[in-house]
This record gives C-alpha cells, sequence and structure tokens, in this order.
C-alpha cells in the first residue's frame, strides 16, 4: 500500500535578519498570504511585515482578571455582608479596603491562568511535531540561521516557480517540506 504524501510547503535558509525581512517583503509584494518565519530570536517588525494580525491572547487575560476581581468581591461580599455577618468594633459589613488583598491576588492569578492557556489555545499548543523540523538545516535555524516558509495553502503557491524565486531572493538550502 503506498502512503499518500502531502506537501506542506516549500523552505529556504537565509543568513541574516535583514535578508529574511527583504525576502519577506518580496513575497508580499508579489501576493503571497500564507508565509511564516522561523528566526533565532524577534526580529522588530517582522510579524507586521508577513501580516500577522491581533492576538487573542490580551482579551483572554483581561477577561481572566475581570472574573477574578468580579469573583473575589463577590466572594467577600457575600461571606461578610449576607452569609455570615459580623459586627465588629463597628466596622462595615463591606469594607471595600479589607478585601483589596485578596481581590488583587485573584485578578492577578487568574489573569495568569489566562495568559497561558490562552497562549498554549491560541497557538494550537502542545504541538510536538511540524514539518519544518525535518528540513536537513533545521539546527542551524534555532542557532544562527532564518528559515522562511512558504505554504502549499496559499493561493500563488507553485511548486516550479517558487524556489527559483527563493533562490533569487538570497534563499539556500530550499527544500519541499512534506506534511
Amino acid at each position: 500500500m503506498l502512503k499518500e504524501t502531502r506537501i506542506y510547503g516549500v523552505a529556504a535558509i537565509f543568513d541574516s535578519a535583514a535578508a529574511i525581512t527583504k525576502a519577506v517583503e518580496a513575497l508580499r509584494a508579489d501576493g503571497y498570504a500564507r508565509i511564516d518565519a522561523l528566526t533565532p530570536f524577534p526580529v522588530h517588525g517582522l510579524e507586521k511585515k508577513l501580516g500577522h494580525r491581533f492576538s487573542l491572547v490580551p482579551w483572554i487575560t483581561l477577561a481572566g482578571g475581570l472574573t477574578g476581581c468580579t469573583g473575589a468581591l463577590l466572594l467577600q461580599w457575600w461571606t461578610s455582608a449576607v452569609d455570615y455577618p459580623l459586627v465588629i468594633s463597628g466596622k462595615p459589613f463591606f469594607s471595600l479596603p479589607a478585601f483589596i488583598p485578596i481581590t488583587f491576588e485573584l485578578t492577578v492569578l487568574l489573569s495568569a491562568f489566562g495568559a497561558f492557556f490562552g497562549m498554549w489555545a491560541v497557538n494550537c499548543l502542545p504541538r510536538p511535531y511540524h514539518p519544518v523540523f525535518y528540513h536537513s538545516k533545521w539546527e542551524r535555524v534555532t542557532d544562527d540561521r532564518f528559515m522562511l516558509l512558504v505554504e502549499a495553502r496559499d493561493p500563488k503557491f507553485d511548486l516550479e516557480q517558487l524556489p527559483a524565486r527563493l533562490e533569487a531572493l538570497g534563499g539556500t538550502d530550499i527544500e519541499l517540506l512534506e506534511d
């Protein structure tokens, strides 16, 4: 039985951040949309040139923080003013200054959980396998090289023209990646 292989994309290695940035700009100008760059360190402005959208993680973090703040205040109000009210030294049942430490801690805790688990959900993690891991120069990408990947899902993807275009932009070690 023959195993059918699907093409994931074409990857090329670049030597510098400037070279990969220039290649991304050129490919975007050519009309390519499904491009990804893998770099050993963050390259300033590259995410905008790649066309990445706004992330949902800050909104998930905000939702976690608001939930923590509201939940802490409601719990403390309920326990001190409704469920078990005690008059101690004439203090009010709902004393906001006394509730600030717990409110702050629960806000920070649920914000951190929202950021952590939101990042995993938005990035579809954990992902133990990705086709770029089988590129012959993958180890160099995590050290001192830059990889540019054009996915086969891109409407302009052309297996005959794309490797030559990547080579003209300065790419080396151009390989076809199978999914």
